[in-house]
């Protein structure tokens, strides 16, 4: 049984940050929720998928953020208590209705659990959503610790409730993927069954009804501002007459530099947990009588611009910084080290720390940039289309393992900006050059926001081809259910949709279905596809082999190359590139441990010298 499930209230347990969300979520009595996997929130929708049925919630993986948002709100304003999880990029998707689920409110707890990634460890880019969350006039809770992800979750629901709308839960890649010690609560019973009371007047927006609405937000915001304000979540930390203002991971970071720099009892650290409405009067409080102010918080200066405009408005002088101190910036994660120097230098005492050990003399660690898995189909894919058109078309690509293509040797990565853009940008870029285009998107991304795209493209007749990446599995977030799946494979009772029954039902006429292992033919579809005048879509359809031998053992022969044959072309590791390959005394040899038998490297090999190993 997993330990999440664990009904004893006081045992202590090792958790990751994402699994005490999880945790929180079925000690508050998590009735539904819907999610669309993203790193690092990943975690969340996956162990809640695997835990629905032990515990008795539902939960779905939904097609994209914004559906999970829909979902998710349809259950709260039901009555239910729900909760969606995304990753930063995936509330730019949900914004849409999270923006007017602010307006109508819910019913029953509903919890947006929110992981940003600074320093982009796996995303495109680095935004703060915090101002989502004043943006949408939503209350925000921060937590800082482990044990802190689980209780604020739980608290979350109740403030929901308490407030009649929906709370954003943040946190970021190294809160999210953090491991420390939680003291487990109460399992709260499920609550499977609401009821939906017809109020169109607060739950159908329209020019009528939207003013009242508006107005009903911001009696609500003033209601969250004076709990805000009076909530032991907020607190200061410590005694003196300089002080810190910190929240999330850098609250962690900034008690640990009071204490190794020794200003325990001249620096006061003000820990703020709910950061919107942030507590005003509690803020005005903290900063009287201070002679500086350091504020330590990753990305954007969200509480430093606030913090400002109130000391401003308390006619308050005094000194406060963040950003420019030290290397205290906007972009990337900060550090221990990074946030012990900045306090150093603000309040000008020593930074004893021991020197790093120099390193200097020792040899730099070889780089291992991310790549395609051996026996990959995107791989195979992408060899045959560079065979067919070359060097000189346009390849836009989407969010998923294939953006891998951008590495060396395919290049095949020209223009990515989000998901589903695969499908659309070929629209522009096609207007404004007469190069050929192949754009790469996959089977769940497709599903995600890759439609809209298309059914674009059909109807204002515009020329390029897309190839969907079909592995059957939304992959590079761990394996989570796709639309496009084999639902038997897994055993899951869901339904399997077709992908060309899609692509033509959205209009296109020119519709091929490949298997990248025979690259003759999918070449020969692609030279096809780009020669066709309009619109064409090349389905490249194997499975992902992780994927795969999860639920079928096969067993495939280890290739191997033949020495007496090989003439060191170096094909196979200069174009084709699986990592199976290694140069061992100059020459070429497959390692066993990392083939997987797929057999597409006998096609690249130009003396045929790879054969499989007797």
């Amino acid at each position: 049984m997993s330990e999440l499930l664990t009904d004893n209230p006081g045992k202590k347990v090792i958790l990751l940050g994402n699994e005490a969300i999880v945790r929180g979520a079925m000690e508050a009595g998590l009735a539904f929720s819907s999610c669309y996997p993203g790193t690092p929130s990943s975690e969340v929708p996956n162990n809640l998928f695997a835990l629905k049925d032990k515990r008795g919630f539902y939960m779905e993986f939904a097609t994209n953020e914004k559906v999970a948002m829909e979902c998710t709100g349809g259950a709260a304003v039901s009555g239910l208590r729900s909760l969606t999880a995304m990753k930063h990029v995936g509330m730019n998707v949900a914004s849409d209705p999270m923006m007017t689920l602010a307006c109508t409110g819910v019913k029953g707890g509903m919890v947006i659990y929110n992981a940003d990634d600074p320093s982009m460890f796996s995303s495109q880019n680095e935004q703060d959503n915090r101002y989502f969350a004043k943006f949408g006039n939503l209350p925000l809770l921060e937590p800082t610790t482990t044990q802190e992800m689980k209780d604020l979750t739980v608290y979350a629901f109740e403030l929901s409730e308490e407030l009649g709308m929906p709370v954003i839960l943040r946190s970021t890649t190294r809160l999210a993927h953090a491991r420390g010690v939680v003291e487990l609560g109460e399992m709260g019973p499920v609550q499977n069954k609401g009821e939906f009371k017809k109020d169109p007047w607060n739950l159908v927006t329209l020019p009528a009804t939207a003013p009242q609405m508006h107005r009903n937000v911001l009696a609500r915001m003033e209601k969250a501002r004076v709990i805000s304000n009076s909530s032991a979540l907020n607190q200061v930390i410590g005694e003196g007459d300089l002080g810190i203002v910190a929240s999330g991971i850098g609250l962690n970071y900034a008690l640990d530099a009071v204490g190794d720099l020794g200003l325990s009892g001249k620096v006061s650290v003000l820990k703020l947990a709910m950061t919107n409405p942030l507590p005003d009067e509690m803020i005005k409080d903290f900063l009287k009588n201070k002679k500086k102010v350091l504020i330590v918080e990753e990305l954007e200066p969200y509480l430093e611009e606030a913090v400002k405009v109130l000391a401003q408005e308390e006619g308050l002088t005094l000194k406060i910084r963040g950003k420019g101190v030290g290397r205290m910036s906007r972009v990337m994660e900060y550090d221990p080290a990074m946030v012990r120097q900045a306090v150093a230098d603000y309040f000008e005492v020593e930074d004893k720390t021991p020197v790093p050990v120099d390193l200097t003399d020792v040899p730099e660690l070889p780089k291992r940039p991310p790549n395609l898995c051996p026996g990959c189909p995107h791989r195979m894919t992408y060899y045959a289309v560079k065979q067919a058109v070359g060097e000189d078309a346009i390849f836009p690509s989407d969010i998923g393992c294939y953006t891998l293509g951008f590495m060396p040797p395919y290049n095949i990565t020209d223009f990515v900006i989000c998901m589903g853009a695969s499908a659309s940008s070929p629209a522009g870029i096609s207007k404004g050059t007469d190069k050929p285009i192949v754009a790469f998107i996959g089977d769940s991304t497709f599903f995600h926001s890759g439609m809209t795209g298309l059914a674009n493209a059909v109807y204002n007749n515009h020329k390029y081809t897309l190839v969907i990446l079909d592995n059957g599995i939304t992959a590079m977030t761990g394996h989570q259910p796709s639309a496009a799946m084999d639902p038997d494979l897994a055993g899951l009772d869901l339904t399997h949709i077709e992908l060309e029954d899609v692509v033509r039902g959205l209009g296109v006429k020119h519709v091929q279905v490949v298997k990248p292992t025979n690259m003759a033919k999918t070449r020969a579809a692609v030279e096809e596809a780009v020669n066709y005048d309009g619109l064409s879509v090349i389905i490249s359809r194997e499975p992902c082999p992780l994927h795969l031998r999860r639920f079928k053992k096969t067993k495939k022969p280890v290739f191997m190359v033949d020495q007496e044959k090989c003439k060191n072309h170096r094909d196979c590791i200069e174009k084709y590139a699986c990592p199976a390959f290694f140069l061992e005394q100059g020459k070429v040899n497959i390692d066993p441990n990392l083939c997987i038998g797929c057999a597409t490297c006998v096609q690249v090999c130009p003396e045929h010298a790879i054969r499989p190993k007797k």
